[in-house]
C-alpha cells in the first residue's frame, strides 16, 4: 500500500468532539503507515502559510502523531485551533501576497461596496508543495463550502460535518449537536429555581442563525415553548400562551427558548458589527427584544439568559464522542477506497458517506410541517414511529 500524506483542518466555531475526530484519524493513519499533517487555524492554515518562511511553517503546519494527540480527546475545543477564513473571498491578504496576483471580487453588503480577493491559486500551490494526497476538512456549512470548491479544483477532499446548529445538508447529525442540547437542557433546568423563585418569564436564547434545531430539540425534551427561524410566530399569541403556562404552573413561572434567528410577525432581528469572511454579522439578542415586548404587554418581569458559547465549551457527551470517532474512521475508510468529494454522514439513522453539500443550497432547515406545532409554538410530539433517531431526515 502506497504511503499517503493526509492534511487535517478544523474551521469555523469550535464544538465538543473535534479532538476525538482528529485523534481517530491520526491513530488509524499511523496503523496504516500514513503521515498526517495538522493545518492550524482552519483555512487560514493554507491562506497565510508561506512555505518559504520557517516561522510561518512553524505557526501553521503541525506534524501529527500518536504522542502529540494521545490526550487531546480529554478536552473540548480543537487541538488544531480554528478561524473563520474564506480563501475565495479574502478582504485582507497576508503581507507576502500581492493583490494583483489574484482575481478581485466586488463585495456589496448593505449598499457598502468593498474589494476581496480569491486566493485559491495560493491555496492549491500550498497543498501541492506540502505533498498532501488528501485533505480532511472538519467544519460547518461555511467551511465545507470551500472544501467543495477545492474538490472542483481537483483536490482529493473528505469532509466531516460539525456544528451545534445541526444544519449541514446531506446528514441528520453533525458533531457538537448532542452536547449543545445536553448543556442547554441542564442550564435551563438549573435556572428553573431562580425563574420560579421570582415568578418570572424565563427567556433563553440559543444559537441558530438560520435553522432552529438547537432551540427546537431543547424545547422538545423540556416540554416548553420555542421560537425558530423557519416560522415567524404571532407575538400576541406567543405571549398569551406563555401567560397561560404561567397561570397553570403551581410555581407561577414559565419558560420559552428562542433561536438567535427567531422572529415574530412584523419583527426582524437586528444585526451589528462587521461581517465575517462568509458574510455573517452578529445578531442582537432576540431574547432581550422579546422580553421588552412581554413587559410592555403584560407588566410581567422576565429573566433573559443567553446560552450560546457556553454550549460549545468543554468535553463532548457520549453521543458526540462516539459520532466523532466514527466519522474520523469513516474518513480514513473513504481514503483507503480512493474516494473524494464526500462527507461522513448519518442518513436514515445509519452511518454513510454522502456528497459534500452544494453551497448554493444554504443550510438545512427544520421541516416545520413534521417537527413544529405552529398553533402552540412548541415541538410536534406526534407520529414519530419510523423516523430516524434524531427525528429528521437528511
Amino acid at each position: 500500500m502506497a504511503k499517503k500524506r493526509i492534511g487535517i483542518l478544523t474551521g469555523g466555531g469550535d464544538v465538543p468532539g473535534l479532538n476525538h475526530a482528529i485523534k481517530a484519524i491520526v491513530y488509524r493513519s499511523s496503523e496504516l503507515g500514513f503521515e498526517t499533517i495538522g493545518l492550524r487555524r482552519g483555512w487560514e492554515g493554507l491562506t497565510h502559510l508561506n512555505l518559504d518562511d520557517e516561522q510561518s511553517k512553524a505557526r501553521y503546519v503541525l506534524p501529527l502523531n500518536r504522542d502529540n494527540t494521545r490526550t487531546i480527546d480529554r478536552t473540548g475545543g480543537t487541538f488544531l485551533h480554528t478561524s473563520r477564513t474564506n480563501p475565495a473571498r479574502m478582504k485582507k491578504l497576508p503581507p507576502f501576497l500581492k493583490p494583483e496576483d489574484f482575481p478581485a471580487i466586488e463585495v456589496d453588503k448593505n449598499g457598502e461596496k468593498s474589494v476581496a480577493w480569491d486566493i485559491t491559486k495560493h491555496v492549491l500551490r500550498n497543498i501541492e508543495r506540502l505533498g498532501l494526497d488528501y485533505l480532511v476538512a472538519i467544519g460547518g456549512d461555511d467551511t465545507l463550502s470551500y472544501a467543495a470548491r477545492l474538490h472542483e479544483e481537483g483536490v482529493k477532499v473528505i469532509c466531516i460535518p460539525k456544528t451545534m446548529d445541526n444544519d449541514v445538508r446531506n446528514t441528520e447529525y453533525c458533531i457538537g449537536f448532542s452536547t449543545a442540547i445536553t448543556r442547554a437542557t441542564d442550564a435551563i433546568n438549573r435556572q428553573r429555581s431562580t425563574v420560579g423563585s421570582h415568578e418570572r418569564v424565563g427567556i433563553f436564547r440559543l444559537f441558530g442563525r438560520d435553522a432552529g434545531y438547537t432551540a427546537l430539540y431543547t424545547a422538545y425534551v423540556l416540554g416548553i415553548r420555542c421560537g425558530i427561524p423557519e416560522h415567524k410566530f404571532n407575538l400576541e399569541k406567543m405571549i398569551d400562551l406563555l401567560m397561560q403556562d404561567k397561570r397553570e404552573n403551581p410555581s407561577n413561572y414559565c419558560l420559552v427558548v428562542l433561536s438567535e434567528g427567531a422572529e415574530w410577525e412584523g419583527y426582524k432581528v437586528r444585526e451589528y458589527g462587521e461581517a465575517d469572511a462568509f458574510g455573517h454579522r452578529k445578531k442582537v439578542n432576540v431574547g432581550e427584544d422579546f422580553a421588552a415586548e412581554v413587559k410592555k404587554r403584560t407588566g410581567e418581569e422576565t429573566l433573559v439568559s443567553d446560552l450560546t458559547y457556553e454550549l460549545r465549551s468543554g468535553p463532548p457527551d457520549f453521543i458526540d464522542a462516539m459520532v466523532a470517532l466514527t466519522f474520523g474512521n469513516m474518513a480514513i475508510d473513504a481514503i483507503l477506497d480512493g474516494r473524494s468529494g464526500l462527507m461522513t454522514a448519518i442518513v436514515d439513522g445509519c452511518y454513510r458517506m454522502a456528497e459534500i453539500p452544494d453551497p448554493k443550497l444554504g443550510p438545512r432547515k427544520v421541516d416545520v410541517k413534521t417537527l413544529y406545532d405552529t398553533e402552540n409554538y412548541r415541538p410536534n410530539y406526534a407520529f414519530k414511529a419510523g423516523l430516524p433517531i434524531f427525528l429528521s431526515r437528511a
